[in-house]
């Protein structure tokens, strides 16, 4: 409606430039507006807020007429299966957040997809899964934004972060097809997908610092006019952050105090499973069941020495480690920086220009992807040094081409209510032998064998909101974790013994043998005598002559299983991805189809909405 001389305190000329303004704004623009108008009578006096207001407006005018804005607000989507995603855009909704803006941060599967066409500024952080597969929450915004609903996005500016794992062949192939699809729709690619290996933090950081940079400078430009004709009130505005000690995160990790390593595997078992409980006192960490502990280990010395001797490298000869400019010894960097113990396509194609091999060269061709998957399955840079001589480069152009020790994520296994500033980890040692060497896994071979109680273990907190307890402690739930995939179901019964909790539990956890690998063991017949756990089935696999696993256990009890989903059961899988969680999957699909008589279609249907629910949420590797 149109403002009237009589029933308003203006004159005719500034009525008549608010009739020609106010129609023109969109609803950022009044918020801003009226935001600066109430603030500028405690800054500035009546006549001079009434002398700058018209000039304020006329710039707005003009810059409305000269073309549209860049807004001030954006959404971050992410699709995260570990919690990397996520930590990410926290970030960059924080850095957002501190310049003014207006920041929607969303997990892909909570996003409102009809809110798509009304995003003007638009940030995807999203993982590769599996073969090249979207994670579970990401699954549903994928589908969506490649089906025939996704809307035109021609107002759209965006950028993509792709995170992923060069060791496995469709490498951020997630990230690739959002961003490729963007642009389809017809988004504005504001500023180039990254695309983040294993080690991600230098390039994850630069991608976030990218994306605020070159979205500041699009704003600033967009608004330059305004900017200068309505200038903000003196004394209004945040006031600077005041500094304070960095906190420890995956860039800052805690240096946490080994207080103790047990082996809980049996004498005479084929694995070796370590429980580690680590002391937080004084760190400022914090966690709740379902997140995870990360752990950046050191490589092996006996490793790196016969690396060292293979390459006929100078161990004391200092390197550059980082763009910053630091310096560490070719041992230390070979130690505590560089992965040594995994080789990738990427590093085989880098490694090549360096080496005069013929083979080597012919490995890395198009064309010849099955042999080279086949090299590098099981072998290490010892290898890769040992069978491409000679090398004519120095160590110091050598090592850049490595990637970066990643940090090995852990299932916490305790409550922090139960356990105060402490953490505990459930480790299963890795150990094999492969092209006439023994082999041991980075992290859990150095929480075997080397680490000690009383020596400090790097550590940081990984968030992971998509395995978490209900917050009604009346829910039922159901726990699959076979092996060290217990870990967080110990942590989920440590806490709801202190909540006190009256839900129903049922746990399934499967190893090899009772005997010797029954992880917990005497804690979850306490449980379970106590009330704490509900019920257990078991499956060790060894024990008969028919191998069998949680999926077959799930199945005789396929008439209780269904009945529990139907009362509201949350349904919890933590543990191997590839055949473990697959297997269940496959065995809930039958239990609904049997039990529900629902079709093959619906059983699908009815696990995809379970998952949309948070009904169905898994923590797999």
């Amino acid at each position: 409606m149109d403002l009237q001389v009589n029933n308003s305190p203006f004159n005719q000329d500034q009525i008549d430039l608010l009739n020609r303004l106010l129609p023109t704004l969109t609803e950022q623009q009044k918020i801003w507006l009226s935001g600066y108008i109430a603030a500028s009578p405690a800054a500035l006096s009546t006549e001079t807020a009434a002398a700058t207001q018209a000039p304020a407006a006329e710039a707005i005018l003009q810059a409305e007429a000269q073309g549209s804005e860049v807004s001030k607000e954006a959404t971050i989507l992410f699709g995260s299966q570990t919690g990397n995603g996520q930590g990410i855009a926290e970030e960059l909704s924080k850095k957002l957040e501190d310049r003014d803006f207006t920041v929607t941060l969303s997990a892909m599967d909570q996003f409102k997809t009809n809110a798509l066409k009304k995003v003007e500024n638009l940030f995807i952080i999203v993982s590769t899964h599996g073969e090249g597969d979207p994670p579970d929450n990401a699954i549903s915004f994928h589908e969506f934004l490649n089906g025939r609903k996704a809307p035109k996005l021609e107002n759209v500016h965006y950028s993509v972060l792709a995170l992923g794992d060069t060791s496995y062949e469709h490498f951020c192939q997630t990230g690739r097809e959002f961003d490729k699809r963007l642009e389809e729709l017809g988004g504005d690619r504001l500023y180039d997908r990254v695309e983040c290996d294993v080690d991600f933090d230098e390039d994850a950081a630069e991608w976030v610092d990218g994306v605020v940079e070159t979205l500041i400078k699009e704003v600033e430009q967009s608004k330059a006019q305004v900017s200068q004709a309505a200038p903000q009130p003196v004394g209004v505005g945040a006031p600077a952050p005041a500094e304070s000690k960095p906190a420890h995160s995956r860039t800052n990790p805690f240096q946490a105090e080994l207080l103790e390593n047990i082996n809980l595997s049996g004498r005479g078992s084929n694995k070796e499973t370590r429980h580690l409980e680590l002391s937080l006192e004084d760190s400022g960490l914090a966690f709740a069941p379902g997140d995870s502990v990360g752990l950046y280990p050191e490589n092996e010395p006996e490793l790196v020495e016969k690396l060292m001797d293979e390459m006929s490298w100078d161990p004391d000869e200092l390197v550059v480690v980082n763009k910053k400019g630091d310096t560490k010894t070719v041992r230390e960097a070979l130690t505590g920086t560089y992965e040594i113990t995994v080789l990738t396509k990427p590093l085989l194609e880098k490694a090549a220009p360096l080496s005069d091999n013929e083979k080597l060269h012919e490995l890395v061709k198009e064309g010849n992807e099955d042999e080279l998957r086949e090299y590098i399955y099981g072998r290490d840079l010892i290898d890769l040094g040992r069978d491409f001589m000679p090398w004519n480069v120095p160590v110091s152009e050598f090592l850049p081409i490595l990637r970066k020790i990643p940090p090995r994520l852990y299932s916490i296994a305790s409550s922090s209510a139960a356990n105060p500033e402490e953490v505990h980890l459930t480790i299963g040692t890795v150990r094999y032998d492969a092209h006439g060497r023994s082999r041991t896994g980075v992290c859990s071979g150095q929480c075997a064998e080397r680490a000690e109680i009383g020596e400090k273990l790097p550590v940081f907190i990984q968030k992971n909101p998509n395995f978490k307890l209900p917050e009604d402690t009346d829910t039922p739930i159901i726990m699959i974790g076979p092996g060290t995939g217990a870990a967080p179901f110990r942590a989920f019964l440590e806490e709801r013994e202190e909540q006190e909790a009256k839900g129903k539990s049922w746990f399934f956890f499967g190893e090899q043998h009772f005997s010797t690998d029954f992880l917990y063991q005497v804690e979850w017949q306490r449980w379970l005598k106590e009330g704490v756990l509900s019920k257990m089935d078991m499956a060790f696999s060894r024990d008969t002559e028919e191998k069998v696993y949680v999926q077959h256990r799930m199945l005789e009890k396929s008439r209780d299983f269904y009945a529990w989903l139907m009362e509201g059961a949350i349904v919890y899988v933590c543990g191997d991805e590839e055949y473990m969680a697959s297997d269940v999957h496959e065995a809930m699909k039958t239990i609904l189809q049997q039990e529900g008589s629902m079709s093959e279609e619906d059983a699908d249907a009815y696990l995809e909405d379970l998952q949309q629910q948070k009904r169905y949420q898994r923590d797999v590797y």
